[in-house]
């Protein structure tokens, strides 16, 4: 069972989210960050990404190296912005613009059909090439506009299932203890940690 693992992004945000999710679930392991080069991510699905992510990590550090690809996926648009969302509005991943141009062009949507799902998508690889991939999935909805000063990306956006309909508040008004314990990356790691104990 590996004791040390290193998370394959250069994203701090990720980063810090992580190891507060696997701080919470297995105390046992340390999540350090990737220094190493950034591998082209030039799949067309999650799953395809995250273990591009990983090989190279886990083969740069000596490692088991874990790497999620993740994004928004909105039901009316066919599941897009889905793999491309840190460049929806570009390729400067901008995500500020990213959040703009999904909310126009969802902009005539009314809220009913607003549904839209967050993905993670988890590859754990280890230098000697065993490979497990996972996925937790968050439903919810798209709010009309943006929301709340927490989170990262597309969070300001979006509203979870499960809230009391006179209560409900987007993933950007959250604190970061109830993201970390509902999100996405919270139950694609939930469904990891059977395969971690396995390495």
């Amino acid at each position: 069972m590996p004791g040390r693992i290193v998370l394959a992004t250069h994203n701090p945000h990720k980063v810090d989210e992580f190891q507060a999710i696997v701080a919470a679930t297995r105390p046992d392991l340390e999540v350090i960050g990737y220094d190493g080069p950034e591998p082209i991510e030039d799949g067309v699905t999650f799953a395809q990404n995250a273990l591009i992510k990983a090989r190279a990590a886990a083969a740069h550090t000596g490692l088991v190296a874990l790497a999620d690809d993740s994004g928004i996926c909105v039901d009316v648009l066919g599941g897009a912005p889905g793999v491309f969302s840190a460049y929806w509005a570009g390729h400067a991943k901008d995500a500020g613009a990213n959040l703009a141009l999904l909310l126009d062009q969802l902009s005539d949507i009314a809220d009913p059909h607003r549904t839209a799902s967050f993905v993670s998508t988890i590859a754990v690889v280890t230098p000697g090439g065993t490979e497990h991939v996972v996925e937790g999935r968050w439903p919810g909805r798209l709010a009309a506009a943006a929301s709340g000063g927490g989170g990262f990306g597309y969070d300001p956006i979006f509203i979870p299932d499960g809230q009391h309909p006179d209560a409900e508040r987007t993933v950007g008004e959250w604190s970061p203890e109830e993201k970390n314990a509902a999100s996405h990356r919270s139950r694609a790691f939930t469904a990891l940690v059977p395969l971690l104990a396995t390495l």
